[in-house]
């Protein structure tokens, strides 16, 4: 049996945000149309932490606690240091297209998924690369033949890594080898009419899953059960658990394909929460 919840607004006028994640009592999140990395706590209290003109997405930190944020377009990896934003790694060698989501590991290394093609193009569809950029700023190819490799997470053990791959409507597990490589690709779960985005882990092992065009977010377990939906208005673009007792379930929603100029005048995009029963775990 499927548990349905609904969720509350607790901000909206944003253009497109992606990427969240908790930390030190706020929601941690990228607005894309507006280059802005930000946060908001549990009253809706917002604050623009770093402006990234090529465009946020995923973030994480390092162990020392410096914000590390995917630069889409121009597909870098930056640090926010005390002097501001500083280069960790050029990635357009090695994506060919732009950057999206990311998880950093325990050591501070940055996985870093890329679109692989022009999403807007459904007849453009091909396979592309997943990116791990150690903590002294090298990078390397770590899998391929993935299809839109989006949201992440490493499990509590840090011994295995789950990618959501949109166009395959799957989520793919690997073992997570000591030098940063990966084993043992599987399938964790066929998500067959879903398109997996964003993603978070609970301590039950089950992973949440947004799903942009079907307006929902799925609570999935390994094997493919689903246990619990929310659905939303808008598109489902990310979900984070977090709150003090890692039970508030943040969903980040907007309208996919808008332009920039259109995202930045409609304003569409919302964080939503419910409350659920299982706290997060593990990354992000």
């Amino acid at each position: 049996m499927t548990t349905a919840l609904h969720t509350t607004t607790l901000i909206d006028e944003l253009t497109f945000p992606e990427g969240p994640r908790w930390r030190d009592g706020k929601l941690w999140f990228s607005d894309f149309f507006t280059h802005r990395v930000m946060t908001v706590d549990l009253d809706g209290r917002t604050e623009t932490v770093a402006d990234v003109p090529g465009q946020p997405s995923g973030l994480g930190w390092t162990p020392d606690g410096r914000l590390l944020v995917v630069s889409m377009i121009d597909r870098r990896l930056l640090r926010l240091d005390p002097a501001g934003l500083t280069e960790v790694a050029d990635l357009s060698a090695l994506a060919p297209w732009h950057c999206n989501d990311m998880v950093v590991d325990a050591d501070g290394g940055a996985w870093v998924g890329n679109f692989g093609f022009e999403f807007t193009d459904p007849d453009s569809v091909k396979s592309t690369v997943l990116i791990r950029v150690a903590a002294d700023g090298s990078a390397r190819v770590v899998a391929d033949e993935l299809y839109f490799p989006n949201g992440m997470v490493i499990t509590p053990d840090g011994r295995t890594l789950v990618v959501a791959e949109t166009f395959a409507a799957r989520l793919t597990a690997f073992d997570i080898q000591a030098d940063g490589a990966l084993a043992n690709r599987r399938e964790w779960a066929a998500l067959p009419g879903k398109s997996p985005d964003g993603i978070c882990l609970d301590a039950e092992g089950a992973i949440w899953v947004a799903s942009p065009p079907t307006r929902e977010v799925l609570r999935v377990h390994e094997g493919g059960e689903i246990s619990a939906r929310v659905v939303t208005e808008r598109h489902a673009i990310a979900c984070m658990l977090g709150g003090e007792d890692r039970r508030t379930l943040f969903v980040l929603t907007g309208r996919v394909g808008l332009k920039p100029d259109e995202a930045r005048r409609q304003r569409v995009g919302r964080i939503e929460r419910v409350e659920v029963d299982i706290p997060g775990a593990g990354r992000p």
